[in-house]
């Protein structure tokens, strides 16, 4: 009987634990596509509603917010140049070109991990008076565009011809 109700009880929580990680999928997919939606309509304005700062915080935080998208801005435009030239370009392309697209297309994210390290040491700075909000906070803003980012990415990859060899 004991060994009945085990099995029975084992089985339950086996198919409540599935149910559990099938919304859990599917609440990422929806969390998404609810931050890609938010992320078009005010970028800053979902960062501020996720970051609930306080007045002294977002004094000191705004500032490098926006010193931070100027670069990611300029690494952006860099990167549409490529997909630019990607697009129109119809046929094969040249070793010489192509050689010139990935070195382009990898100083874009180079400028960009050299922008998140500096905003990363920024907002986690451990010198005293220079600080801008606690460390946890600050990992959750690192964290939110890291997941924007990545969400950006996907879509411009998505739209992303591959290369044609010669």
């Amino acid at each position: 009987m004991k060994r009945i109700l085990a099995t029975v009880l084992f089985a339950s929580a086996l198919i409540a634990t599935q149910s559990v990680l099938a919304q859990d999928k599917a609440a990422d997919v929806t969390d998404m596509q609810a931050l890609r939606t938010a992320v078009r309509a005010d970028k800053k304005a979902y960062v501020a509603s996720v970051l609930k700062l306080t007045p002294a915080e977002a004094k000191k935080f705004w500032p490098v917010y926006d010193t931070y998208q100027r670069v990611l801005d300029d690494a952006n435009r860099r990167r549409t140049v490529v997909v630019e030239a990607l697009v129109v370009k119809e046929g094969p392309i040249s070793d010489l070109y192509a050689r010139q697209l990935v070195k382009e297309l990898i100083e874009a994210d180079e400028e960009e991990v050299k922008a998140r390290r500096a905003m990363q040491n920024r907002l986690m700075s451990r010198v005293p008076g220079r600080t801008i909000m606690p460390a946890a906070k600050a990992a959750r803003y690192l964290q939110l565009e890291s997941k924007i980012r990545a969400m950006q990415a996907y879509d411009i990859a998505s739209t992303i011809p591959l290369v044609k060899e010669k």
